[in-house]
């Protein structure tokens, strides 16, 4: 068996090891070139650092990789880890783990993070044997939702890009990948205040749009409420997206965040649920 970078190996390459490798998981993530490039660049994955394992020059794994700095700390992201199912078993997984481990310790990583479907415990077993730790639950939720509001009561509301969070002193860096400002350039944020022009909370979202022009879905990568926050602003915030019925999804929610209960209170159903890891390499 061979291991090679993606900038190695040509697209057609690339994309066989990742629809092969995650054939019949938990969840169905076959890729065309146009969406695995759109994730690659979205995601700020690597082509130079992550990997495709080859037997007898068929791409058999792969593992994608992305780095950043997170709260100060050079922090690296497992993108997916798939296999193809002839070769499951068979050692693959252990080698891509290998060479994954070293190549974060040559780029000087402090923090390896990955999340994995809560129901894998193979996957999750094997993560523990090289360190990882199971840090947080996460939830992704869905559901017809419809904000009820006084009128009475108006919030101030400050729409910004998704890269201005970073400059704001509440902002949580955080936060699983697929969650953060950088994941999110083409979406939506806003902040909000209450009377005394304290922040209360914010959110990261996108807005999906159906052929009439309304809004369809909106997909939720953080909703946070701050110390000055209640969960009965919660309707508030998404009144100013729409007032009408609409589709939320939540994205790698943690179990903990208030906002996550107060979905499910109001009707949205739990369609995933995973495991955010990390392992500490300093």
């Amino acid at each position: 068996m061979r291991i090679k970078t993606v900038s190695q190996s040509t697209l057609e390459q690339v994309l066989h090891a990742w629809n092969k490798g995650f054939e019949g998981y938990f969840v169905k993530i076959d890729m065309s070139e146009e969406t695995f490039l759109t994730r690659l660049v979205g995601e700020g994955l690597s082509p130079r650092l992550s990997i495709v394992a080859f037997a007898n020059d068929e791409p058999v794994g792969i593992v994608m990789n992305g780095f950043r700095q997170i709260d100060g700390k050079k922090t690296s992201w497992n993108g997916g880890t798939g296999i193809s199912p002839n070769y499951r078993g068979k050692g693959v997984s252990r080698a891509l783990m290998e060479e994954t481990i070293a190549i974060y310790e040559r780029e000087g990583v402090e923090i390896a993070t990955l999340e994995a479907i809560k129901e894998n415990e193979v996957a999750i077993a094997l993560y523990k044997k090289f360190g990882y730790v199971i840090t947080n639950h996460l939830l992704y939720l869905n559901g017809d939702f419809e904000a009820q509001v006084d009128k009475q009561r108006v919030l101030q509301v400050k729409t910004i890009r998704p890269e201005q969070l970073a400059y704001l002193p509440v902002y949580r860096e955080d936060v699983p990948w697929q969650c953060s400002w950088q994941s999110n350039q083409q979406g939506e944020a806003k902040i909000f205040y209450n009377d005394h022009e304290e922040a209360i909370g914010y959110l990261l979202y996108r807005t999906v749009w159906n052929q009439e022009g309304a809004v369809d879905r909106i997909i939720l990568y953080q909703l946070e409420l701050l110390e000055n926050g209640k969960v009965e602003d919660i309707p508030y915030f998404l009144s100013t997206i729409t007032n009408q019925k609409v589709k939320i999804t939540t994205v790698n929610f943690l179990v903990n965040n208030p906002a996550t209960d107060y979905f499910i209170k109001n009707g949205l159903e739990v369609t995933t649920e995973q495991v955010q890891m990390k392992k500490y390499l300093s």
